[in-house]
C-alpha cells in the first residue's frame, strides 16, 4: 500500500479527506464540518459539553494500541461523560496534534474508529482542528449532548440511606493494561515475538475498546428510575465514590462481596500476584456507571440487568469505608488514575 505524506494535502485537504463521507444523523445539527462553527438547535433542552485530552505516552501506547481502536476509545470515553449526566450525546469535535511519523493512511485508520463509534451511538462529527506535533500523537475530543433540565443527574445529589449501584464489572480494563504491558516487555527486542493473549480477549477489549453504557441509561428510564447522583468510573471506583461523597456531603459503605468482578479479571490478578479487590477499586478505565438511588427504589434496582447494588450512602460523619468479607471496615482512599503522578 502506498503512503501519502500529510503535508501533500495540507490542513484543509486533510479535514476534507477525513470528513467528506460523514452524514449527519440529528435534526439538531444545522451545520457541521466546513464553517467557522458548528450550528446546533436543541429546541429548549439543556446542552451538555465535555472534553477529553489523550496524549501518546501518557494515555496510550501505540506499541500495542491499534489506531482504529484508539479512535473508537477516544470517542467512547467522551460519550461516557454525557451518559453519566443522564444525557444523550449528539455531536463531537475532534482535534489532533500529529507528528511527522504519521501518514494520511495512519490518520484514516484512526478516523475509521472514530466513525465506527459515531455510527454505533448515533453521534455527528461537526468540527475540530489539526496541528503539527513534535512529541507524538495528541487527540482532543469534545462531545456535545442534550437533556431536559429535570432529567440531568449531578454528582451532588446523593443523600443518606440512598442505595449505591454500579454497572457491569470492574478491574477488567486495568488487568487488560497489565497484560499488554507484560507482553510488550516480554517481546522487547524480539523480531518474531508472538504475544500470549489466549483466553484473555475480554480483558483486551475492555482496555482497548471500552463501550459507554448507553444501555444502562435506557434501562433506568424504562424502569422509571432517576438516580440522585451519578458519574462514570474512569479513574477507579474508590476515586469516584469519594467524588460523590464529597460533592454530596455524605459518607458511604460499599461491600467487598458485592463488587462485580469478571472471571478473567480474577484469573489474571492471581497470575500476576495482584490483589483483586484493589484492582477493582482502583484500576480505572472501566467506564461503567456509578450511581445512587433512593431507598424506595430498591425493588426496581433489583430488576436491573445492567447494574447491581453494592452499598449505601450514610451520614457524612460516618466516613467512606469498604466493608470486607470478615466485616472489618477499610477506609476508602483515592488511589485511582492520576495523570500527574
Amino acid at each position: 500500500m502506498s503512503e501519502t505524506e500529510i503535508s501533500t494535502l495540507g490542513e484543509f485537504g486533510l479535514i476534507e479527506n477525513l470528513t467528506r463521507d460523514f452524514k449527519v444523523k440529528n435534526t439538531s445539527t444545522l451545520r457541521g464540518v466546513g464553517d467557522d462553527c458548528a450550528v446546533l438547535d436543541y429546541g429548549g433542552k439543556r446542552t451538555l459539553v465535555t472534553t477529553d485530552l489523550l496524549l501518546e505516552g501518557i494515555h496510550f501506547d501505540l506499541t500495542y494500541t491499534p489506531l482504529k481502536h484508539l479512535g473508537y476509545k477516544a470517542v467512547a470515553v467522551n460519550l461516557s461523560d454525557i451518559y453519566a449526566m443522564n444525557g444523550t450525546p449528539r455531536q463531537i469535535t475532534v482535534s489532533l496534534g500529529i507528528s511527522k511519523r504519521f501518514t494520511v493512511e495512519h490518520i484514516n485508520e484512526l478516523y475509521a474508529g472514530i466513525y465506527a463509534a459515531c455510527e454505533k451511538y448515533g453521534v455527528d462529527l461537526v468540527g475540530g482542528d489539526t496541528s503539527a506535533s513534535v512529541t507524538g500523537l495528541l487527540i482532543s475530543i469534545t462531545c456535545i449532548g442534550e437533556a431536559l433540565d429535570d432529567e440531568i443527574v449531578y454528582r451532588s445529589g446523593a443523600r443518606d440511606t440512598d442505595l449505591i449501584c454500579v454497572s457491569g464489572d470492574l478491574g477488567a480494563a486495568y488487568m487488560g493494561l497489565q497484560l499488554l504491558e507484560r507482553e510488550r516487555v516480554a517481546g522487547a527486542g524480539q523480531k518474531d515475538f508472538q504475544p500470549d493473549f489466549a483466553g484473555r480477549e475480554y480483558l483486551l477489549e475492555r482496555q482497548l475498546k471500552p463501550e459507554p453504557r448507553a444501555d444502562v441509561i435506557t434501562e433506568l428510564r424504562e424502569l422509571g428510575i432517576k438516580p440522585t447522583a451519578m458519574m462514570d468510573v474512569s479513574d477507579g471506583l474508590s476515586s469516584e465514590l469519594l467524588h460523590i461523597c464529597k460533592q454530596s456531603g455524605v459518607g458511604c459503605r460499599v461491600y467487598e462481596d458485592r463488587i462485580p468482578i469478571d472471571y478473567q479479571t480474577a484469573v489474571m490478578a492471581e497470575e500476576l500476584n495482584m490483589n483483586l479487590v484493589t484492582a477493582a477499586m482502583n484500576g480505572g478505565e472501566d467506564y461503567e456507571l456509578l450511581f445512587t438511588v433512593p431507598l424506595t427504589q430498591h425493588e426496581k434496582v433489583e430488576q436491573m440487568k445492567t447494574a447491581r447494588l453494592i452499598g449505601r450512602i450514610t451520614k457524612p460523619e460516618l466516613g467512606a469505608y469498604m466493608v470486607a468479607r470478615d466485616d472489618t471496615e477499610l477506609e476508602i482512599r483515592a488511589q485511582g488514575w492520576n495523570a500527574f503522578n
